[in-house]
């Protein structure tokens, strides 16, 4: 078979030569455009995306328009394996919140994939158990934890997502994901750039010392993190 060309995105390179010869005829590289819908919730979901760097997040939008996020998508997941697994109708809106390029792949190439193969199958079924922990592990950070603890695990949750330093968000768009107001954020990022944790323009944020976030954040960063490191090893078996 040959040896897997290495993508960008984790899922991807960790496939067997005869999982990623069912799907890689059919990707396409695809530019993530910031603030992209790329399907909003109870619409068809066409497309599956393995982001190679930019950050997809899955965000729950209220009747008073307020937005939430609930899971957050990096080049270590994918996005739309649901839609291959049980059905192509989207239970959350997925939004790019940080530009990037992906591999873009159609749901009908993804489901066949899953079909002729049992190991990329249960690939998918547990990338969506590891989303699945995130949206649960968001809930109950969103109710017991503080807004430092909670911006701290969001950072670094983002660093390993796009697999940068570098985040491009306003404030505006953070208190959304987190549920906060504006000014919240403002007072708790302030508060961390005057301990060294970051420095931050009005749409750029740079993390400056991640293992000072680690001890801010709440365990709720770890867990995630180990969900979603314990897949990769288990793909890699």
């Amino acid at each position: 078979m040959g040896t897997v060309p290495r993508s960008p995105n984790r899922l991807l390179a960790n496939l067997t030569p005869a999982d990623h010869e069912l799907v890689s005829p059919h990707l396409h590289d695809l530019e993530l455009v910031h603030a992209q819908v790329l399907v909003s919730a109870g619409n068809e979901i066409k497309d599956a995306y393995f982001p190679h760097s930019g950050i997809i997040s899955l965000v729950v939008r209220l009747i008073d328009g307020e937005t939430t996020e609930v899971a957050m998508i990096g080049r270590d997941s994918v996005f739309g394996a649901s839609a291959a697994l049980a059905g192509p109708t989207a239970l959350t809106t997925a939004i790019v919140q940080s530009p990037g390029m992906c591999s873009a792949l159609p749901i009908k190439r993804l489901h066949a994939a899953a079909e002729q193969s049992t190991r990329f199958r249960a690939t998918l079924i547990r990338h969506e158990q590891a989303i699945f922990v995130q949206a649960q592990q968001s809930a109950g950070c969103m109710a017991s934890h503080t807004a430092m603890a909670r911006l701290a695990r969001w950072l670094l949750r983002a660093r390993d997502a796009a697999g940068s330093d570098e985040l491009f968000f306003t404030r505006e768009f953070l208190g959304q994901m987190l549920g906060v107001q504006r000014n919240a954020v403002s007072y708790v990022a302030g508060t961390m750039r005057e301990k060294g944790l970051i420095k931050f323009s009005r749409a750029q944020i740079r993390l400056v010392d991640v293992d000072g976030l680690r001890a801010m954040a709440c365990e709720c960063y770890e867990t995630v993190k180990g969900e979603l490191e314990q897949l990769e090893r288990s793909t890699l078996h």
